[in-house]
């Protein structure tokens, strides 16, 4: 890496945020921390403050605020505190450092992704909901603003490393007629080999064991449900200028090829490595240049096989309510992106049966269907769809 490197990670205290701080440490002071924001684990916040002798801090009410002060024993001054969701977009604009780590799960860090791509940043994403609910107006700002992404989600990064010519970039304009598809592949989650029979009694804690990632309980709900997959196409979309039509789904339970591209001459180009979190963000952190980590190499002696199956709709139907959403537009994916969210935290706090995610999905997108399509003009109109759409969820959820 020729020059330092300044980032500001906008939720280092889940799992995205954490592994980040842990690569960055491979890099021997060639990334500085500049500042950190987290909603929860003020004490694992309070200590990364520590490490990383960061300037800013940005927590989300007056309480995490206090918590803060109470556990800082560092004899170091402490960090500039900043207050809620406003702060968040204020530090998205800072010109003080050059890249943001967009880790902030859910519709939560839709504003400062926003705003980094209008202040022409670098930009690693590893928010889903960034492509799904407003990817039209965020490619738009980062192509008006000459941002620059960097996918951290795994599918997407492996994709961005087929893609990239002599790592300058994607040459959009050479690639366009150059791709016969994009394969994006699955674990299939834990429940692969249920029957539909058996996912009439699954629990928080099942659906939370993802058989080959470490994730955080929302996004390894999402996995299980095989939404999350749906999301992972129409980040496709979006990120890489790509038609539905071009891409495809491949269950492949080792988690060892992250993606593929198909070109129209019959090659195909793969991304493999070890499922960890950890080489899509060496990667992203280090563009152009790669960087030695510790994640470890794969033994293909050992690994011995490679299976591909092809994706159950009936028992996923999240799945096809994703891809439909993607074919009938941005307002489709609002609702979508908030009735999951809605259903996902029901199922979690036990308000509902795994079972019933997609129907509170598939009856959220009935109920909208049935309003005058809204213009989504700006990120006013998006969050006011999503509020709407997220009140409607709730009360369906309410009356299971």
């Amino acid at each position: 890496m020729s020059a330092l490197r300044r980032v500001f990670i906008f939720g280092s205290t889940g799992s995205i945020g954490k592994k980040t701080l842990e690569i960055i440490d491979a890099f021997h002071g060639e990334i500085e921390v500049f500042g950190l924001s987290a909603y929860s684990k003020i004490d694992d916040l309070v200590a990364q403050a520590i490490k990383y002798k960061v300037k800013v801090v940005v927590v989300p009410n007056v309480r995490a605020k206090e918590h803060f002060y109470e556990k800082w024993i560092d004899k170091n001054s402490i960090p500039k505190l900043l207050l809620g969701p406003e702060s968040l977009v204020d530090m998205a604009y800072d010109t003080s450092y050059d890249t943001v780590i967009a880790a902030i799960v859910g519709i939560a860090g839709l504003a400062s992704a926003l705003a980094a791509a209008k202040s022409g940043k670098r930009i690693l994403l590893a928010n889903k909901e960034v492509l799904v609910v407003a990817g039209s107006l965020f490619m738009q700002y980062v192509a008006d603003n000459n941002a620059e992404i960097i996918p951290i989600d795994s599918e997407h990064n492996a994709i961005f490393q087929c893609l990239c010519d002599n790592n300058i970039g994607i040459d959009f304009k050479k690639i366009e007629n150059t791709i016969r598809r994009i394969v994006l592949t699955a674990s299939g989650g834990p429940f692969r080999t249920h029957d539909l029979e058996r996912l009439q009694a699954i629990t928080p804690e099942q659906a939370c064991l993802h058989p080959s990632w470490d994730m955080g309980r929302k996004i390894s709900v999402d996995s299980s449900t095989m939404i999350n997959k749906g999301f992972e196409v129409i980040e496709t979309h979006w990120l890489f200028h790509i038609p539905i039509k071009k891409i495809e789904i491949i269950i492949h339970p080792q988690s060892i090829i992250h993606s593929m591209v198909e070109y129209i001459d019959g090659s195909i180009l793969a991304q493999l490595s070890k499922p960890d979190m950890g080489i899509p963000i060496s990667y992203a952190l280090g563009f152009p240049n790669r960087t030695k980590n510790e994640v470890g190499f794969i033994d293909f002696i050992d690994l011995r096989k490679l299976e591909f199956y092809p994706p159950d709709f009936v028992k996923f139907p999240c799945l096809s309510l994703a891809l439909e959403a993607l074919k009938l537009g941005q307002a489709h994916c609002i609702v979508l992106n908030a009735a999951n969210e809605v259903a996902v935290e029901s199922f979690l706090n036990g308000t509902i049966k795994y079972i019933n995610i997609p129907k509170i999905i598939e009856n959220s997108i009935e109920w909208y269907e049935q309003k005058i399509p809204y213009l989504l003009n700006n990120l006013d109109d998006i969050l006011h769809l999503d509020m709407i759409s997220r009140s409607f969820a709730y009360k369906i959820c309410h009356e299971e």
